[in-house]
């Protein structure tokens, strides 16, 4: 009885591992189509392409025309998307290739599109034509994929010189100047003077309205009696701010004055507010 179990473990096993190990990676709904520039959509070359059946006609690539290939990536009989997708251009005498990545999204809907632009110079100057291998794969145990598509001929315009094999694509780029933008002036003189006359001119009214408000000078003895030091200070500290904005003004830039006017500041707030309760405790004190 056991024997039998044994038997029939084993055959159960047979059939679940090729299960799992047979998958391997392919495509379906592939087409390979060739534009010219300018022309219309549907216009020019397009040919369905059959996994591990090349197309027995050669693609033909021209000067202005674009080559995309389009096909969806499957895992087994499930769209994925691949860890590796990209079409592979080979030359079948001489061993040169070159690939080309897909675009591929999650559902494994994949694209790429090339022109003569995009290939090398060895393969512009090929008189026969290329094989173009699809090449899929990823992580994991299923089998990577790895065919010929088609072969591709690149039809050359006779009368665009080919570029010499021996040019060199990848060297010193001329030298690039930049230019700067200028650094900001000050107004004119004129300018400047106008709007100083403007402030001089509103101090007087300035004093006229608070003698109007009742301001009562007679307090600045007590005043600078009872704390001379932190009145001294704040007019001190409005008076080097009104400096630090003409030096601004005038010669320095935002990083020398930021820190300059963060320390008059703070200092202008400390002995602003000691000053402001020395007023404070005289009107408490019915003394305006």
């Amino acid at each position: 009885m056991r024997l039998v179990q044994h038997a029939v473990q084993l055959a159960l096993l047979a059939f679940t591992v090729p299960s799992v190990y047979a998958a391997s990676w392919g495509f379906s709904d592939a087409t390979v189509s060739v534009q010219a520039k300018g022309a219309g959509v549907g216009a020019g070359f397009q040919e369905k392409i059959q996994e591990n059946a090349p197309l027995s006609k050669v693609v033909s690539l021209g000067g202005s025309d674009t080559l995309k290939l389009a096909l969806t990536a499957q895992e087994g009989r499930s769209a994925k998307r691949p860890h590796q997708a990209f079409l592979l251009l080979k030359d079948p005498e001489t061993g040169l290739d070159i690939s080309y990545p897909f675009s591929v999204k999650d559902n494994g809907k994949a694209k790429v599109e090339l022109t003569q632009k995009d290939l090398p110079v060895q393969f512009l100057r090929a008189s026969h034509p290329v094989d173009a291998e699809i090449v899929l794969g990823s992580f994991g145990s299923s089998k990577a994929y790895r065919n010929v598509a088609f072969q591709l001929s690149i039809d050359r315009d006779p009368n665009v010189p080919v570029p010499s094999a021996n040019a060199e694509r990848y060297g010193k780029l001329p030298e690039i100047h930049h230019i700067f933008k200028p650094d900001p002036k000050s107004p004119p003189l004129i300018v400047t003077l106008i709007f100083v006359l403007m402030v001089l001119t509103a101090l007087p009214i300035l004093l006229a309205t608070w003698l109007l408000l009742g301001a009562n000078l007679n307090h600045l003895p007590v005043a600078l009696k009872s704390a001379p030091v932190p009145h001294a200070v704040f007019v001190g500290s409005i008076i080097g701010l009104e400096g630090i904005f003409f030096m601004y003004y005038t010669t320095w830039n935002l990083f020398q004055t930021l820190p300059v006017a963060l320390a008059v500041g703070a200092i202008a707030y400390l002995s602003g507010s000691r000053a402001l309760s020395e007023v404070l405790e005289r009107r408490l004190a019915g003394l305006r």
